[in-house]
């Protein structure tokens, strides 16, 4: 198979998250269809988080097994700060933005022009909705994750390992038609309806990284570009997840909540299963 098609096939696997997307322009949902929503995306988040782990902690393992004290140390150095990154580097801006938009708020009521010049216009992302910046968040945490797996999908295929490579864009492609809900989730759980621009816009970020990473690993093969991606996911997840968990609480719908949390779960278990059965 030529790099190419490879190159193609990498790009399906990405487009696949457009699936999910059309869900974000559903109206006239309930309350309870709206925390379904919320906890279904919760859930596969939860599964994403546990994944993108797993692809950072195992070269890291390996290297531990193996003895390998010196790259033992390299690869943990850099999978700390990468989470440590995804995650606060989130914290800092999300208190970054709610600070600027009190000062905002405080200068557009305060007295004389000259306190809201600075002010006046805003930003695109203060234009935002707060489920549209959560999933705009989400979308950038599942991009990251998506470039790890491009760069398997591209590896598989430089090691000329092409049914490993065309099992795995089989099941990325899968388990990213279930990642638009995830993204859609926060939006649908305060019940705004996003432009179709907007949602383009989250599907690019989310789903180009997979075609640029598996250009890239069949180009260049780094495991420790792969510990850090997959790192600076799992951060920004888990930062997405527990302000997820806060937004399902004012539902009022523990069972109904728990229910679809575990089913999302269950899903994202379901499509990677695929993925695993490639590499037995």
């Amino acid at each position: 198979m030529s790099t190419g098609h490879i190159l193609l096939l990498g790009a399906i696997a990405g487009a696949t998250i457009f699936l999910g997307l059309p869900i974000g322009r559903m109206r006239g949902l309930g309350r309870s269809t709206r925390a379904a929503l919320s906890a279904l995306a919760t859930g596969i988040l939860i599964f994403l988080l546990w994944d993108v782990l797993t692809g950072a902690v195992d070269p890291i393992n390996a290297a531990l097994d193996a003895r390998h004290w010196g790259r033992f140390s390299w690869l943990a150095a850099l999978g700390l700060a990468g989470f440590t990154l995804g995650l606060m580097g989130l914290v800092y801006y999300s208190e970054w933005m709610k600070r600027r938009g009190e000062r905002r708020a405080t200068a557009l009521v305060g007295p004389g022009a000259a306190a809201t010049d600075e002010f006046e216009h805003r930003t695109w992302l203060e234009s935002l909705t707060p489920g549209q910046q959560l999933a705009l968040l989400i979308a950038i945490g599942i991009g990251a994750h998506n470039f790890g797996e491009g760069l398997a999908i591209g590896q598989a295929a430089a090691a000329s390992r092409i049914s490993l490579a065309v099992t795995l864009i089989i099941g990325f492609g899968l388990h990213n038609a279930t990642e638009g809900f995830g993204i859609c989730g926060p939006m649908s759980g305060e019940g705004t309806h996003p432009s179709w621009r907007f949602l383009a816009a989250l599907g690019v970020i989310g789903g180009l990284p997979t075609f640029l990473g598996t250009a890239l690993g069949q180009a260049w093969s780094s495991e420790a570009m792969s510990v850090v991606f997959f790192a600076v996911a799992a951060g920004s997840i888990l930062y997405v997840v527990q302000e997820l968990f806060a937004v399902n609480r004012k539902f009022g719908h523990p069972r109904l909540v728990t229910w679809l949390v575990l089913a999302g779960i269950t899903l994202g278990f379901a499509t990677d299963f695929v993925v695993t059965a490639a590499g037995v």
